[in-house]
């Protein structure tokens, strides 16, 4: 797909939009990861959302899902890409009104726990990890997966020494030996993986329903006001997603993509091809925001709220998913 016959489609999308735009906010804020390479990055810095949302956007860079959340609660940000479905389930909780918008990416191989390579711990001997130090992002995917992982292994949590440190910070205390164990995602996960080994592949997890997955979220608030405006931001997401989609597109799109995420293209081009992005048809069928998200969501709720990470979880998050401004986006 050529660039001038994606944005030329976008334009025609967003052209239904004319005469509401006026309602529609001013000037928003958008946050992302660095080093969490998406073709969504290539629209970002070739002014694809500006043009087809005719507003100023502030791009934020954070380190983990929870401050995305802490940034939308304040009203500092409008739209989080690539939110952590954990870190979302962790504040809609606490009561902190979000809606998921789309899914932004599914990365089951690019989110993972590695053990130090000295200890020698693999999956068959994963119950020697019992008094290990481990090193965690708190309410993350990378979290929810590290519970999913210890309670598949019968490893007691109350006997592991767990500290909540971002993903970068884990990666250097693992290869300075300060921890035995480090969870994460992204660059800071393939540099982990220098100092040891992971117990399960992202298949392996996957085959026992250790779902990874991230999505584009907003306060309900701003959806409600803007739903136009959040319609023609995720169009311009899904030319970009197939844009990449199409190999003809990607030496023109990765040298752009790897630049904002700060990083090497070879780098970029190895974490991107661990990624997933579904198709808006994919989803917004029963897979996805037709049913299974929500379904998946009350069950990291539920797993959290064993650990005694958060004190209770809704009766549904069907409210916490609006598929309307992506089906609009069509």
């Amino acid at each position: 797909m050529k660039f001038k016959t994606t944005f030329a489609a976008l334009a025609a999308t967003t052209s239904i939009m004319a005469g509401v735009q006026a309602a529609q906010a001013d000037d928003i804020t958008v946050a992302y990861f660095l080093e969490w390479p998406m073709p969504f990055q290539y629209a970002k810095e070739t002014g694809m959302y500006e043009e087809a949302l005719g507003v100023s956007i502030n791009w934020v860079s954070f380190d983990t899902g929870t401050a995305m959340s802490a940034a939308m609660a304040s009203g500092d940000v409008q739209i989080s890409v690539s939110q952590g479905i954990p870190p979302f389930v962790v504040a809609t909780s606490a009561g902190q009104d979000l809606q998921v918008l789309d899914v932004a990416v599914s990365y089951a191989d690019n989110d993972n726990c590695v053990v130090r390579a000295d200890l020698e711990i693999d999956k068959d001997s994963a119950d020697e990890l019992a008094g290990k130090k481990v090193a965690v992002p708190l309410g993350t995917a990378a979290h929810y997966g590290f519970l999913k992982q210890m309670e598949h292994f019968g490893v007691d949590l109350a006997s592991l020494e767990i500290v909540d440190m971002a993903p970068a910070e884990g990666e250097a205390a693992l290869s300075q030996g300060a921890v035995d164990m480090s969870c994460g995602w992204g660059g800071a996960l393939r540099r982990m993986l220098n100092s040891g080994n992971v117990l399960l592949t992202g298949a392996e997890k996957t085959e026992l329903g250790i779902l990874v997955f991230d999505a584009t979220t907003a306060p309900t608030s701003y959806v409600a006001q803007n739903s136009d405006q959040a319609a023609a931001f995720l169009a311009v997401t899904a030319a970009a997603n197939a844009m990449w989609a199409d190999e003809a597109n990607r030496a023109k799109m990765l040298p752009v993509i790897a630049k904002d995420a700060g990083m090497s293209e070879a780098d970029a081009e190895a974490t991107l091809a661990t990624f997933v992005f579904p198709t808006v048809d994919e989803q917004l069928s029963a897979a996805w925001l037709g049913g299974n998200a929500q379904t998946f969501m009350k069950g990291v709720a539920d797993v959290f709220v064993n650990a005694g990470s958060i004190d209770a979880s809704k009766a549904s998050y069907a409210d916490n998913v609006n598929a309307d401004p992506l089906a609009a986006s069509q």
